[in-house]
């Protein structure tokens, strides 16, 4: 039963969907790579897909019953109890231009709620893994969000403003200009930044559960808050509008101002 297994079998099994994407994409990292456009125009790699198949691999014998939400490969099972939600590469651009700011990430969902949460950097060395009840590390080191609960105080990032249509654009603009810096870049590892204490908002739109849900694992067990911008709990049919916090007084005002 999927239900037998414990926290640290889950942790074992992540670490081992980290290890064997990470042995795909960095074998073909700052390779030429033949670049495909998916049907949402974004690019996909050999490395991509080579990656999370490696991983799939490993669930279809380690969890046959589990299902799967995969960027490359698609859904298999995700009725399921528990399910894997696989992102080979998140950041692909950054990817093909030769920059380390691009991860792996993985999120275990049972019952609608995350219990696994990891962002691993392959080129920086960093493996983020948060787990409900345990908290977060970076490399076994445990790390949490920073205290921040000002508006005026706060650093924000976000990908891009390409992500955003106008509208959201609008609303992303009025708030972090009220932040105390404001940051581009970095894809997922924002993220990670938000969870170690270094950034204090992350806000986002366009994004797909496997962009969003490790992420969520891994801040909310350092101690933050993530939702979309409505402040509802995020899930597999969220809309992709997305918005992490350090603290709940921080994304309460956050809210606020996007809705402005």
């Amino acid at each position: 039963m999927s239900s037998s297994f414990t926290p640290e079998d889950d942790l074992r099994v992540a670490h081992a969907l980290a290890d064997a994407a990470a042995a795909h994409s960095m074998r073909l990292f700052r390779t030429p790579l033949d670049i495909i456009a998916k049907a949402d125009e974004s690019p996909v790699t050999r490395a991509d897909r080579e990656a999370e198949q490696a991983m799939r691999d490993i669930l279809s014998a380690e969890r046959p019953a589990d299902g799967i939400f995969g960027e490359e490969h698609g859904l298999e099972r995700v009725e399921a109890e528990r399910v894997w939600v696989l992102d080979p590469i998140d950041g692909t651009r950054s990817f093909i231009t030769g920059s380390p700011l691009w991860g792996t990430l993985i999120a275990l969902v049972r019952g609608g709620r995350v219990e696994l949460g990891m962002v691993d950097m392959p080129v920086l060395g960093e493996r983020w893994i948060g787990q409900p009840g345990v908290g977060a590390q970076r490399n076994g080191q445990a790390v949490r969000v920073r205290g921040c609960t000002a508006i005026a105080e706060a650093r924000i990032v976000t990908t891009s403003p390409d992500i955003f249509n106008a509208a959201d654009w609008q609303a992303f603009d009025r708030l972090s200009r009220k932040c105390a810096m404001r940051r581009f870049g970095g894809d997922c590892y924002g993220y990670a930044q938000l969870a170690g204490g270094t950034i204090d908002l992350v806000v986002e739109t366009g994004l797909q559960p496997y962009d969003y849900l490790g992420p969520t694992g891994l801040i909310e067990a350092a101690g933050g808050i993530v939702t979309d911008w409505e402040g509802r709990p995020l899930g597999l049919q969220s809309d992709g509008r997305v918005v992490a916090a350090a603290t709940r007084e921080l994304h309460r005002q956050a809210l606020a101002l996007l809705a402005a």
